[in-house]
């Protein structure tokens, strides 16, 4: 794929070694695909190999209003994807992408300006370095409520952020967590005016490259802090896969997007 062919993502390169990535698809306000994350994955292989590629910033087409608002499954989208032979249907957790963004070592900056749901609230935790959000920004932990589980790692992530306790209450009860209180659980490094998320975000970006940032240290810190946590990683991804691909199998996931359509609470059976 050339990035030049994106669908779902806006790429741009500037001379000083910042690239953007931007979730564009504000007819579905930004929601994202598998498509999209091998968009992610095929951006960072690019990064990779050009040598003034210094650091990514990862936000929301503002058009959207939301940085992501989750996954799209309309079936539409499972036929575009059939001239991607690349995509695997059974990585449902984003196994590729994930250990993709664990191991670059360039830095990772999420400018969160908008709501972030499911994939946009997991991705962050495993690919971002620095994450900064919208104040009027919130995350949607709405796995439980899909009557599915989270995904990237998240199983594993974010009970190492924020301890077991917190973790489980999120996820077990799918919560809402708006900007202020990321802020308090550590789950962000800093919320920010919406007008003045993406000016501090490039400050930042230009903090982590030469001339003002050592690119070179940080690269073997980002690696160094890495490296222990990658096995755990591969083997939660896995095991998120194995219960992602049941609970999509379940009759309490076919609930659930019933009542998303009809706008109503979900009647779980627990099967």
């Amino acid at each position: 794929m050339n990035t030049q062919d994106f669908e779902d993502i806006t790429y741009e390169k500037e001379a000083n070694g910042i690239c953007t990535a931007t979730f564009s698809r504000p007819e579905r306000r930004n929601a994202v695909t598998y498509i999209s994350f091998l968009e992610l994955l095929y951006i960072i292989e690019d990064m990779e190999k050009d040598k003034n590629a210094k650091v990514l910033i990862i936000t929301g087409d503002p058009r959207g209003d939301a940085f992501t608002s989750g996954g799209y499954f309309k079936p539409e989208m499972f036929h575009k994807m059939q001239k991607y032979p690349e995509i695997d249907l059974m990585d449902i957790a984003q196994k590729k992408v994930c250990l993709k963004m664990w191991d670059f070592q360039k830095p990772v900056i999420v400018a969160i300006n908008g709501m972030a749901i499911g994939g946009g609230v997991t991705m962050p935790l495993a690919g971002g370095d620095l994450v900064f959000m919208a104040e009027d920004a919130w995350l949607g932990f709405f796995f439980a409520r899909r009557g599915i589980v989270p995904e990237f790692a998240t199983s594993f992530l974010l009970p190492l952020l924020i301890g077991f306790q917190r973790a489980k209450e999120i996820c077990y009860f799918g919560e809402k967590v708006t900007s202020q209180r990321a802020l308090e659980l550590g789950l962000v490094n800093k919320v920010l005016p919406k007008d003045d998320l993406m000016r501090y975000t490039r400050e930042q970006a230009l903090r982590l490259i030469p001339p003002k940032g050592p690119s070179l240290s940080i690269k073997l810190m980002k690696k160094t802090m890495h490296s222990y946590f990658r096995d755990i990683l591969s083997h939660t991804l896995d095991l998120e896969n194995k219960a992602l691909r049941k609970t999509f199998a379940s009759k309490d996931f076919k609930e659930a997007m019933s009542a998303l359509k009809e706008r109503r609470e979900a009647k779980f059976i627990g099967k």
